[in-house]
């Protein structure tokens, strides 16, 4: 038989007691409301938690999808298609990537922060030419360089240094003259100038770069130690400049042009990039204000030779030189870089028949 003090009660009130006193009457302490019993508020209150971190997320994914649209409209367009006939397309996709020493837009104090010097008579010039090849197959991408100074025919004109190609007729020329020396069809023009190159890598906080050795180069506006450190835009620029404290001279300059536009993208394609929302934008926009492209050049060119450089950049891709038989030939025009014909062929014959490059085809200078 209950007791006198004994009440009734439901399942969810708990008996409290207090020991000091037995005669104190028990307290009834509602028990927490199980998930069941918590009422429609709570339901609705992690709905409303979900779909806020879905609109989140779809808000993200549309940014990371805009951001690269938008930078596109800013690039400028140049017609970088040879006239007459030109070599049939292969399987793959191959793109000339040029820095030209361009110093459009950049003030007089700019100019002399970047150490660019003036203009040069006759007309810009390219300080690097590079040959992008993308495979369609499970080959390797590559960056192969055509050193600025080598010596090939250029049509309409006398053999000379590839970089005057550029200086007589612009993109059309230089394409022009790079399809007629290696035998390949370009399929996509890419340019960016000096300005465009500094404000890129400031853009991403600079870029991180291994020295190999001491570089003082006052032509190219740097002195740097070796080891592994942080660029800014200046120090990048002349970094990949910088051919008169190289001893390999524009071979040497041709392997750190390679490095660092590897060295780019992967800082660029890095969480510390891609999850904060305004470096993304800035490194995106500054790159598309930088960026010149043939007409025919679509945005999805550009991401191939984007991906190509990050293949390089974290060793899935192959960096290499045209294949080399002398590299200081005097001429008429100067010192030249002479191909090793034979070589030269093999490895161009390789890209247009879109062979998997698995390894440097022997001669090329990695």
């Amino acid at each position: 038989m209950p007791g006198r003090n004994a009440r009734n009660h439901t399942d969810d009130d708990v008996d409290v007691v207090d020991t000091r006193d037995r005669n104190h009457p028990r307290v009834r302490k509602p028990r927490p409301p199980s998930p069941q019993q918590a009422g429609p508020g709570a339901s609705q209150r992690r709905r409303r938690i979900l779909v806020g971190a879905a609109v989140l997320v779809v808000a993200w994914l549309v940014f990371m999808v805009w951001v690269p649209f938008h930078a596109w409209g800013a690039v400028q367009r140049v017609d970088a298609n040879p006239a007459g006939t030109r070599p049939a397309a292969s399987k793959g996709y191959d793109y000339v990537l040029v820095g030209s020493d361009s110093r459009e837009g950049l003030t007089a104090e700019q100019q002399k922060a970047l150490h660019t010097g003036s203009a040069k008579i006759g007309g810009k010039r390219t300080d690097s030419i590079i040959m992008v090849h993308v495979p369609s197959g499970d080959g390797k991408p590559a960056l192969i360089s055509l050193p600025r100074d080598s010596y090939v025919p250029i049509p309409g004109h006398e053999r000379n240094k590839i970089n005057a190609a550029y200086s007589r007729g612009g993109p059309k020329l230089l394409v022009e003259t790079i399809e007629q020396a290696t035998g390949v069809r370009i399929d996509g023009y890419v340019e960016i100038g000096f300005g465009g190159f500094a404000s890129v890598v400031d853009s991403l906080s600079g870029v991180d770069i291994c020295v190999a050795r001491a570089m003082d180069d006052r032509r190219a506006g740097i002195n740097l130690k070796p080891g592994c450190q942080t660029l800014d835009g200046p120090n990048a620029l002349g970094y990949v400049r910088a051919r008169y404290s190289d001893p390999l001279g524009d071979l040497g300059r041709a392997q750190r042009q390679r490095q660092f536009l590897g060295a780019i993208m992967h800082k660029a394609l890095s969480p510390s990039t891609a999850l904060m929302p305004w470096r993304y934008y800035g490194f995106a926009t500054t790159a598309g204000a930088g960026l010149t492209v043939g007409q025919d050049t679509s945005l999805r060119d550009v991401t191939r030779v984007l991906q190509a450089m990050r293949s390089v950049s974290n060793g899935q891709g192959l960096s290499l030189t045209v294949p080399v038989s002398n590299s200081s030939l005097p001429t008429g025009v100067g010192s030249v870089v002479k191909w090793d014909s034979q070589k030269a062929v093999k490895l161009f014959n390789a890209i247009k028949n879109d062979e998997p490059l698995t390894v440097a085809p022997a001669g090329s200078a990695k």
